[in-house]
């Protein structure tokens, strides 16, 4: 069994606790042989920002998989969701005290401080006809399509670069993690992970945040896999 590439979660698995990036996960990470993307919940300009500071070539998958980008010389690539997002957004604004997150910079979906009922703010999106979701990453809640997610961004941008998802071998800590496991090769969740996430892993580090990508990246060198 042999990977091509690697896809990585940000926030909660090559960072810190308090989000600084992990500076043993950098150096991991700038020694490898293949292809880094990032994917996170944040906006392309922080995936591209993360992606220069670590040293990579810029293929990021931002927004939950709604904008991805191959290359720093490319523009983005958006997906129309945000329409239906705001119409969301506009109603449960009517039962609770909703804070956006980045509005200027976020092209597909809307995110919200974590200060409100979630469980109450989902019974009543349920009730929308709407193709809506909230998502909660335990950085911020985000409303978003129920068509995209992180694993149809990694086989858009998979496709982009000439590889398949099943190509690269994923490492994450958060639900909206799961569906970029689902479709890679190889899932890999950090000791500080949701359940979710760590039921749906193939290996479950020991150890948390940037020291459990660490330990993921060496464990897939152990075994000749990367």
């Amino acid at each position: 069994m042999k990977f091509k590439a690697i896809v990585a979660d940000i926030d909660g698995t090559i960072t810190c606790e308090k989000r600084e990036l992990h500076l043993g996960a950098m150096k991991k990470i700038r020694s490898l042989k293949i292809p880094v993307v990032l994917a996170t919940g944040n906006t392309l300009c922080y995936a591209r920002t993360a992606s220069r500071l670590i040293g990579l070539n810029g293929a990021v998958i931002a927004e939950n998989g709604g904008a991805i980008t191959s290359r720093f010389d490319l523009q983005g690539t958006f997906e129309e969701s945000l329409e239906e997002c705001e119409k969301a957004y506009s109603v449960l604004s009517n039962y609770f005290k909703l804070t956006k997150l980045d509005p200027l910079y976020r092209k597909t979906e809307i995110a919200l401080r974590r200060d409100f009922n979630l469980e109450k703010a989902r019974y009543l999106l349920k009730t929308l006809d709407l193709d809506i979701e909230m998502v909660d990453t335990k950085y911020a809640i985000h409303l978003k399509s129920t068509k995209i997610n992180k694993g149809v961004g990694l086989q858009k941008l998979a496709g982009m670069m000439g590889l398949k998802s099943k190509d690269f071998v994923a490492i994450g800590d958060s639900e909206n993690d799961l569906e970029m496991f689902e479709v890679s090769g190889f899932g890999i969740a950090v000791g500080n992970g949701d359940e979710i996430i760590k039921e749906a892993a193939d290996y479950v580090t020991e150890a948390s945040y940037g020291d459990g990508a660490v330990e993921a990246l060496e464990f897939l060198e152990s075994k000749g896999w990367i």
